[in-house]
């Protein structure tokens, strides 16, 4: 059991353990879960953002019962989490933590991952060690688990010298550090130009252009295959899928083209703005799921002890014959969309819909009764 689990379960009241997340992407269905398996919820907020859960979702009793964020503890910044002082408060809640986007983004602008594994002395439901994973200049990172897994995804180039199809080029933003830049180009020259008028305008610098990632543009609808690995049950799960909403790229989708021109120069902004349910066909439920499961076996050889809990492949499926799911994106912690739960696939398993929040929470719900915590936490 590692240390931290160790040190956490034995000063906790089992009968009381508390969902704790950010409080930001995905709170309100961790807090959501956390009530429908009768265990407590806590969300952590910083100053400026705090009302959606102390005032607009708060539990309140009279004159009917109504909310679902059972406590809220505020700070100043999200990166104070990791204060010894915030620490001790968590640890006496009888805290479990879920690691969401939000987490890792605000945190990682101040701290190293390594200072954010080693500060975060609360027990974490899921791998704390693979969050890192995520990150494309991180040693291990999601590249090197897609290849292990077989996993295909766009072909990277090296330099903007090798270009010869359209490309997305992916660099940090200039002015806002959690985001990155997106721009098409089809050619060297068309690269060249492209960034001299972004960085022009501020939106990205010459050391960030020089960490960009630069890959093919596939053509295809995006799909989200959020899983659930459960250590408990040795089994893969898939608890729904859903596509983005995005800005300014939907813009982009829904005009005519008649005004292509006058948009030739705006720069594509894929910031998040939120999440539509989307099924599958069924026939491609099974390459989804080998997908999935080769994933694991990857992650579970990289980073014992690999998948706990929910992690997303983001999807493009291109055309065929046959269609072929190609993976541009890895989540390794719970994903943005609460909309899953409108998929018919956790239905189709548990008999009713449930969400990613509600299966954590039955997940550590039958963990703790059957005294397998350690399997589950890091």
């Amino acid at each position: 059991m590692p240390d931290y689990v160790s040190e956490a379960l034995a000063r906790y009241d089992r009968s009381r353990l508390t969902l704790c997340s950010i409080g930001s992407h995905s709170a309100l269905e961790v807090a959501y879960g956390a009530r429908t398996q009768g265990l407590r919820n806590l969300v952590v907020t910083a100053k400026g953002r705090e009302r959606t859960y102390t005032e607009h979702f708060i539990r309140r009793e009279s004159p009917v019962p109504r909310g679902c964020v059972d406590e809220v503890l505020e700070l100043e910044a999200f990166p104070d989490i990791l204060d010894d002082g915030v620490q001790e408060k968590l640890l006496a809640a009888n805290a479990v933590f879920v690691a969401n986007r939000s987490f890792e983004v605000y945190l990682h602008q101040k701290f190293s991952y390594d200072r954010i594994e080693r500060g975060m002395r609360v027990p974490f439901f899921g791998n704390r060690y693979l969050l890192r994973a995520e990150e494309r200049d991180e040693a291990g990172n999601q590249y090197a688990l897609m290849a292990q897994a077989g996993i295909r995804h766009p072909q990277q180039f090296a330099s903007p010298e090798d270009i010869d199809r359209l490309v997305m080029v992916k660099a940090p933003h200039a002015k806002i550090s959690f985001e990155r830049a997106f721009f098409l180009v089809s050619s060297p020259k068309e690269y060249r130009e492209v960034s001299a008028r972004l960085i022009r305008e501020g939106m990205l610098t010459e050391a960030g252009l020089a960490d960009a990632v630069i890959e093919e543009y596939l053509l295809g609808p995006s799909i989200n295959l959020n899983f659930f690995y459960s250590p408990l049950l040795g089994e893969l799960e898939l608890v729904g899928t859903d596509t983005r909403r995005q800005t300014n790229l939907e813009g982009f989708r829904n005009v005519p083209p008649a005004v292509f021109e006058a948009l030739k120069n705006v720069p594509m902004r894929l910031e998040e703005a939120g999440h539509i349910a989307a099924t599958l066909t069924e026939s491609t439920l099974e390459k989804a799921f080998e997908m999935g499961e080769r994933f694991v076996r990857a992650a579970r050889e990289a980073h014992a002890p690999g998948v706990i809990g929910p992690f997303a492949l983001q999807c493009i499926i291109v055309a065929g014959p046959p269609k072929q799911f190609v993976c541009y994106d890895v989540s390794l912690r719970i994903p943005g969309s609460p909309g899953t739960r409108y998929t018919p696939y956790s239905a189709y398993r548990w008999g009713r819909d449930v969400s990613v929040g509600e299966r954590i929470a039955m997940e550590l719900v039958m963990a703790r009764d059957a005294n397998r915590l350690a399997e589950i936490l890091t």
